[in-house]
């Protein structure tokens, strides 16, 4: 449902931090999936693997963020206001960052480290959330447009921070 709410925000607001962040809520999903799946296996062979997936994941995210943001801002391109974009990344923040809690402590308790790593992806979405809201309210507010893609270059910091967590 979040990821509909998302793309119809992204597109009409024109958002590269809500694309962005879209895009980072669909590995939010992959991971937990991952994670699910290396649980699963009881012998812990695919914990390698299901960090390498994450990490490939966050990987992908930073460099499309990365090219896309440094492409509006020599463009100029402005985006529009997103009154939806704006309550639901509220919204999603208030909740990441209560499930991140959830998640380090169980995977702490488990000592898992698929587990903590997909914590820290729930931690990043939190984050993620913010720092989008902060742009998207900036451009709705202030009018500055250029806050939009900034807010997705944070949402690069925080991919290559996971990339390096991940792929150790």
């Amino acid at each position: 449902m979040g990821v509909v709410v998302l793309a119809f925000a992204t597109i009409q607001a024109r958002s590269i931090a809500l694309a962005g962040f879209g895009l980072d809520s669909l590995i939010e999903i992959g991971a937990s999936t991952v994670v699910i799946w290396e649980l699963a296996d009881v012998a812990q062979t695919r914990r390698d693997r299901s960090l390498r997936m994450i990490g490939s994941a966050f990987a992908a995210l930073s460099i499309y963020l990365a090219v896309q943001s440094t492409v509006v801002l020599i463009v100029g391109y402005r985006p529009h206001h997103s009154p939806i974009g704006i309550v639901w990344t509220m919204v999603t923040a208030l909740i990441m960052f209560t499930l991140a809690s959830g998640k380090a402590r169980i995977g702490t308790a488990l000592n898992n480290p698929v587990l903590k790593a997909e914590g820290r992806v729930t931690m990043v979405d939190g984050v993620l959330a913010t720092a989008v809201l902060l742009g998207l309210v900036l451009n709705a507010i202030v009018g500055w447009w250029w806050a939009d893609p900034v807010a997705a270059y944070v949402i690069v910091f925080y991919a290559i921070r996971e990339i390096r967590v991940s792929l150790k």
